[in-house]
């Protein structure tokens, strides 16, 4: 049975109303309490700005600052994905060794504050990994076509072996998190289902892959889609490693300007926009899989 389209009712309308009062009270107590002069004036110039040279208009701190969370958005769930997709079906797998290292390591990490998780495994990977993969030669022997390449999918190349150790470090974080779901989600398949395609004469790499993942992905498309939602107000906490990105540049231009207000609501309107935006894709993507599985 189909469900009804949701109407805008007085609960609704109540709601609106209180988060505007809220908003309202916020702004009348800095007015006229914190004795604040509002001036939005300098944020469009904090997100974009004419460059004096050529002449074209290029992004400010903050217009950076963004630009640098939507690329650790965009490869940090892509990497936590594989981790957690990886993780999650050794969660599930019939060797019990397999079974084990996946635990120890989503165990391990759910039990750390994100904060602690963080600082370690940056100047771990900073101090031991990042010399072995010789980033900074290699940036410094590739010709300029790759470099322009590479400052557009990750950034500007001088930066790049900080931005990959903090990358790095949100995706085994939020990998740990993504494989407990595709665990659940696995789980959730009734095991009838892998039954009957093993008496079909199924091995179990194709019933995982022709019966149980088709049906477990759509159960795992919610906690999912908040799961990378964390990640995006997760991924604030790299700036505490001096990684560029929003939360970094907003601190650096709040405490430069003074326009403490001004600044972080911009920057709570960023984060917001990048959330809102995400969570209306996965629930355009639930609703496509509903009516894939309806036909």
């Amino acid at each position: 049975m189909p469900l009804q389209k949701r109407r805008f009712g007085w609960l609704d309308a109540l709601i609106l109303a209180i988060g505007l009062g809220l908003v309202g009270y916020v702004f009348y107590r800095a007015q006229f309490h914190f004795h604040y002069n509002w001036n939005w004036q300098l944020i469009p110039g904090y997100l974009i700005r004419q460059d004096a040279d050529s002449g074209r208009w290029v992004l400010n701190l903050l217009g950076q600052g963004f630009l640098a969370t939507v690329r650790l958005t965009v490869w940090g769930g892509l990497l936590a994905a594989l981790i957690g997709g990886v993780v999650g079906v050794c969660r599930v797998a019939r060797s019990l060794f397999l079974r084990l290292i996946s635990r120890v390591y989503v165990e391990l990490i759910r039990n750390i504050p994100p904060l602690v998780f963080i600082f370690i495994f940056y100047f771990f990977i900073s101090g031991q990994i990042m010399p072995v993969l010789n980033v900074e030669e290699r940036i410094a022997a590739t010709d300029p076509e790759t470099l322009r390449i590479l400052a557009w999918l990750f950034g500007p190349p001088e930066l790049l072996p900080n931005f990959l150790s903090g990358l790095i470090c949100l995706a085994m974080f939020e990998g740990a998190y993504v494989a407990e779901i595709v665990r659940a989600g696995i789980e959730a398949v009734p095991k009838g289902q892998s039954e009957a395609a093993q008496a079909l004469g199924m091995h179990s790499g194709q019933v995982l892959g022709n019966v149980v993942l088709p049906q477990a992905i759509e159960k795992m498309i919610p906690p999912l889609a908040g799961q990378f939602i964390s990640l995006i107000k997760d991924s604030s906490l790299i700036s505490l490693i001096s990684i560029q990105e929003l939360t970094f540049t907003g601190t650096e231009l709040a405490v430069s300007s003074g326009r403490v207000f001004e600044v972080w609501l911009t920057v709570a309107a960023l984060y917001f926009l990048l959330c809102f935006g995400l969570a209306r894709l996965f629930r355009r993507l639930e609703h496509r899989l509903g009516r894939h599985r309806q036909h």
